[in-house]
């Protein structure tokens, strides 16, 4: 990942995966963006990272289940021509049954784990066309690839987040701009006290650290690969998953009712 002084601006970026890549990418000489709700938290990071890093680092307060948070950060990607990678990581979770919630809990998760996260990426996604150049890294969930009783909601949105990456991808596959999905498994953030479910319940060792889960989605940008999963070993089995997704898809080609469709 290289820089040519560039700006990165990072949503949920006050705690957890955020403020890790907040970090590393003030390590590696990027000045920042960080927007979050939590004013307090976002002054404080911004002023260590300055201090330790020497790197520029602005703060925008902004709720993304908000109207004017989203329109506010817009304003701010639209604006600031220095910006060139954007990190869509705000996101929240419900793990409980879907009619435990109600529509307007469900309408505000839905606003920022796919809404804000559409329109922030609209919002940049033209310089970075006109420049030819840049990153933007939407983190999605495994949860994007299976759903279960709970995550109905969450692994809907992240399905989303999934597939318009997915697309974005194929529409940019010509150009220099790089645009990298990542698939985290449960990470230990704070995420799991609003979820409804405790990270002490999940099974021992299948909780990544925030710094491992950051360190091996930029390890898999610096490589490459356009999606990434943090915690599979077994590359074998992505490659196997995709092939299977594609034969699928081709298979569903043929214009005609399968026979088991067919009345006998």
């Amino acid at each position: 990942m290289t820089t040519q002084h560039s700006t990165a601006l990072i949503t949920g970026a006050s705690s957890g995966i955020g403020a890790v890549y907040a970090d590393r990418l003030a390590a590696r000489g990027y000045d920042l963006v960080l927007v979050a709700r939590r004013e307090d938290r976002l002054q404080a990071l911004a002023a260590q990272l300055e201090q330790r890093y020497g790197v520029k680092v602005t703060t925008l307060t902004a709720d993304l289940t908000e109207e004017t948070g989203i329109r506010a950060v817009e304003e701010a990607l639209r604006s600031n021509n220095a910006i060139d990678t954007l990190i869509n990581n705000a996101g929240t979770a419900q793990m409980a049954p879907f009619l435990a919630g109600d529509v307007a809990q469900h309408q505000a998760i839905n606003m920022l784990n796919t809404t804000a996260l559409m329109r922030l990426t609209y919002a940049v996604l033209p310089r970075l066309a006109e420049n030819n150049r840049g990153t933007l890294i939407n983190i999605a969930s495994v949860l994007s690839i299976h759903a279960r009783a709970g995550s109905a909601l969450y692994s809907a949105t992240k399905g989303w987040v999934l597939n318009f990456t997915r697309g974005l991808q194929e529409e940019f596959a010509d150009s220099k701009v790089r645009i990298q999905a990542v698939l985290p498994a449960a990470t230990a953030t704070e995420i799991w006290e609003i979820s409804g479910v405790s990270v002490n319940d999940l099974p021992e060792g299948s909780v990544m650290t925030t710094d491992n889960m950051v360190d091996a989605a930029l390890a898999g940008l610096d490589q490459g690969e356009q999606i990434t999963i943090p915690p599979m070993h077994d590359e074998s089995l992505w490659a196997r998953y995709e092939e299977a997704r594609l034969a699928l898809f081709d298979s569903a080609r043929t214009g005609e009712p399968a026979p088991r469709y067919l009345s006998r």
